[in-house]
């Protein structure tokens, strides 16, 4: 495991994405997992990815109203599929998607080329001085508008601020109410793996699991001593292969992507390294606890008032 297993463990998901819910995939990789790390907690249970994929879908519809609202042009991003959006985490299972997709290259490299033609960015672009001012001020807010919030990372690392306002912050309150008590709880449950990372990092049944699914990948004919491992060599491989390249790099990483995938749930990897998290997060503090099911229970408001927003993505 080494250094890319710490990396990917102490991410905001940790391995699977159980504690919490939150990181989307598409273009930057995070979010939802189904798998729940606190499986064994009375409180509400976290999303499914396609959930929370539906809220971020619900968010951008809002906005949207909001913007045209004041007078101006504002576009959702639905450019990718729901199969298409699923998130790529430490542990990925999913064979048929991975014989597909591969690790989401493909994926992540269109949406870098839509975001660099930006409707919203253009239109903004074409807009006057004045104008250009005034959407700002629609979308973000101004003066007495903007609500600066403030939150304490968990282990008291920190104490993190953001400022919000405008049609970000009219959408973000219609779905899960006083923005302060999001902001904080979002923060205390996406920090929490920090506080228990190393632990499982150094987890006899994890790092047993993982040299498992190493040996499995070798038997493949892949040499690889964790899932990070893998990746990272396909990514370095689509970079040296270039454009020219670009089909046989992409048929290497759906196939050692697939082999990952297989390996993953030959030697129940996912399962070990959920049931891991849940050992550790059982044992935090309490009001880590009461953090994590607020947390869950906003984000279960914020999906009960999305399916009546926007529909599903195909």
């Amino acid at each position: 495991m080494k250094r890319a297993f710490a990396a990917a463990l102490c991410a905001a998901l940790a391995v699977t994405g159980a504690v919490v819910t939150g990181c989307g995939h598409g273009p930057d990789s995070g979010s939802p997992g189904a798998a729940t790390a606190a499986a064994g907690r009375s409180g509400p249970q976290p999303l499914t990815w396609q959930q929370e994929l539906r809220i971020g879908d619900a968010q951008q519809r809002l906005t949207r109203r909001c913007m045209n609202s004041h007078g101006f042009a504002y576009w959702e991003d639905r450019t990718l599929t729901q199969r298409e959006s699923m998130p790529v985490r430490y542990v990925q299972d999913d064979v048929a998607w991975a014989e597909e997709y591969g690790y989401g290259g493909r994926i992540e490299a269109r949406q870098d080329q839509l975001r660099l033609h930006n409707p919203i960015a253009a239109y903004r672009q074409s807009l006057s001085t004045a104008r250009r001012a005034d959407f700002d001020r629609a979308l973000d807010g101004g003066g007495s508008d903007v609500q600066v919030l403030s939150a304490q990372l968990p282990g008291g690392r920190q104490e993190v601020r953001t400022r919000l306002g405008g049609c970000t912050k009219v959408a973000e309150k219609a779905l899960y109410g006083d923005p302060g008590d999001w902001f904080r709880a979002s923060k205390t449950a996406t920090g929490l793996p920090a506080l228990y990372s190393q632990q499982l990092l150094r987890d006899r049944q994890l790092t047993s699991a993982v040299s498992a699914w190493s040996r499995c990948m070798k038997r493949a004919g892949l040499s690889y001593p964790d899932p990070q491992a893998a990746r990272d060599a396909v990514r370095e491989n689509t970079a040296r292969l270039g454009t020219t390249g670009a089909d046989k790099a992409f048929a290497t990483e759906r196939r050692t992507a697939a082999a990952d995938a297989t390996c993953a749930r030959a030697t129940s990897l996912k399962t070990v390294a959920a049931s891991r998290e849940t050992y550790y997060v059982d044992r935090l503090p309490g009001r880590y606890g009461e953090a994590l099911d607020t947390y869950r229970r906003l984000e279960r408001q914020a999906y009960d008032r999305a399916v009546r927003i926007v529909p599903q993505r195909a």
